[in-house]
């Protein structure tokens, strides 16, 4: 090898070895094109009785092939090439060969085998288990070997294939009689590179998968559950966001965003293709300063109802306007839509106060906790967790059309158009603006804190003193008036829980 094709084949050495720190690396095919079998050792390849040769009668692609020694034993530990550790992920080795001589052989056979990984035996290596092999008899071919290139292919078990366990592929060339030798080319093993070379090719520690999806045990959330591998939080595991509502839309009524206040946490369960299986969701009552009786659902926007596999953990009390259907979505329905609770004073209990948890000094009621379990139909394993849009309303005193959405966002099929446009609401279908005032204000929010509501009767352009700036901007200014910092916040405005 000359030294500009030396130092050319190092660099790219080096280039793989690093390679595989930062990612699994497929196996690369073994061509002998380095011209040095010792530089494919230092890759965790090995050899029995198999040499590199570059003379033009014995190569088969390229400058430089494989050359057996004389076969004497059809033993398949007699000669041999064997891989690195592998995580095997294909179900064909392929292989080119040649013989030197059609005949001056009785037996010449190529033997396929696998080595399982054993971590209690020095050199991890379990014996090894043969699993196919090709018969080269010179009867049979008539004292004519071939002594062109034969493409030769071996069909992997589909036991060891992506069942993230390690092992080594190993591919004997074996005979009896005379002295014929293979030559041997481009020797393809599908898998993943497993080995470490900068610890004596010792294998990298196999992959616990349980579930076989795909994503190690120690990455998975749930190790035991091939539909289930992450956990897609909002705002966060262990945080709550705020939902506020003012009822009496399209009136602006006494604008104290404390009707219905409810404490939210969202989880997208996504399967290891980062594809939704699964919605769990928290919501948490605290508070309900209104004299109506007010539901409380959700829409996913763009989800039909059939793509919904079943639905738990709701609370409902046989309200005369809710139907159902079987795997628990509301009926009648384009998307699916999930009523959490037909009526919120149903399941916390007005303790005869004005309101609930919004007068200082009365009764306060335990806020109530709701676990929202959404599971999507098999074959609706598509939605990306940030393309899954969760649309949150609150139905008015049981009046099933009268929905009060986040500004923006759309109302469902079932909700009763007569009421756009009414009093100070500015929504528009044909313009795509939906729930807002005619100055900007909405009549629902959703911030990504848990934060505290207003007590009873104040006015909530008082109580968070920046918040207008923030409406009447469209969001473009002070996108952090709910946070406790100077100037946000009157706090003579807001309900304690103390």
């Amino acid at each position: 090898m000359t030294k500009s094709i030396r130092t050319y084949f190092l660099s790219a050495v080096s280039l793989f070895l690093t390679n595989l720190s930062n990612a699994q690396s497929p196996l690369p095919v073994l061509t002998a094109e380095s011209g040095r079998q010792s530089a494919d050792m230092t890759l965790c390849w090995s050899f029995r009785d198999i040499r590199y040769t570059t003379a033009t009668a014995h190569t088969i692609t390229g400058n430089w092939s494989l050359r057996s020694l004389t076969p004497s034993n059809i033993d398949p530990d007699a000669c041999w090439v064997k891989s690195p550790w592998i995580m095997v992920n294909g179900n064909q080795i392929s292989l080119k060969l040649k013989f030197e001589a059609s005949g001056a052989a009785t037996i010449r056979r190529v033997i396929a085998s696998y080595i399982s990984y054993d971590q209690n035996v020095p050199s991890f290596e379990s014996p090894i288990t043969r699993f196919d092999s090709l018969d080269y008899y010179t009867t049979s071919f008539g004292n004519n070997l071939p002594t062109s290139m034969q493409n030769v292919t071996f069909t992997i078990p589909s036991s060891i294939v992506n069942n993230n366990k390690l092992y080594k592929i190993m591919i004997s060339f074996v005979g009896t009689g005379g002295t014929t030798r293979y030559n041997i080319d481009d020797i393809a093993i599908p898998g993943i590179y497993s080995s470490n070379p900068s610890n004596n090719c010792s294998p990298i520690a196999a992959i616990q998968d349980a579930d076989n999806d795909g994503v190690a045990d120690a990455d998975d959330a749930y190790p035991n559950d091939s539909e289930r591998a992450y956990n897609n939080f909002y705002p966060s595991a262990n945080g709550f966001g705020t939902l506020l509502y003012e009822d009496l839309w399209p009136g602006m009524g006494d604008y104290d965003f404390n009707d219905l206040v409810l404490s939210y946490r969202i989880n997208k369960v996504t399967n290891a293709q980062n594809k939704v299986t699964e919605l769990k969701l928290t919501y948490v009552v605290k508070a309900a300063g209104s004299s109506y009786q007010n539901g409380f659902a959700i829409q996913l926007d763009g989800i039909t109802p059939a793509m919904i596999r079943s639905v738990s953990g709701t609370k409902t009390s046989n309200a005369p306007w809710l139907v159902r259907n079987s795997n628990g979505v509301e009926s009648g329905q384009d998307f699916a839509n999930i009523i959490v609770y037909d009526n919120v004073n149903k399941f916390m209990i007005n303790p005869g106060t004005i309101g609930i948890n919004t007068k200082p000094g009365s009764t306060r009621v335990a806020p109530d906790t709701t676990n929202l379990t959404i599971r999507f139909a098999t074959e609706s394993y598509s939605i990306a967790a940030g393309d899954l849009i969760i649309n949150p309303y609150l139905i008015s005193n049981q009046i099933r059309g009268k929905e009060i959405h986040l500004p923006g966002f759309k109302p469902t099929t079932k909700a009763d158009p007569s009421f756009f446009g009414l009093n100070q609401d500015n929504t528009n279908p044909q313009t795509n603006n939906f729930y807002k005032s005619k100055s900007n204000l909405p009549w629902a929010l959703s911030v990504p804190e848990a934060i505290p509501h207003l007590k009873e009767g104040s006015d909530f352009l008082k109580g968070y003193t920046n918040f207008w700036k923030w409406a009447l901007s469209n969001g473009l200014n002070n996108s952090d008036w709910f946070l406790n910092h100077t100037g946000n916040r009157d706090i003579n405005s807001l309900y304690s829980e103390q």
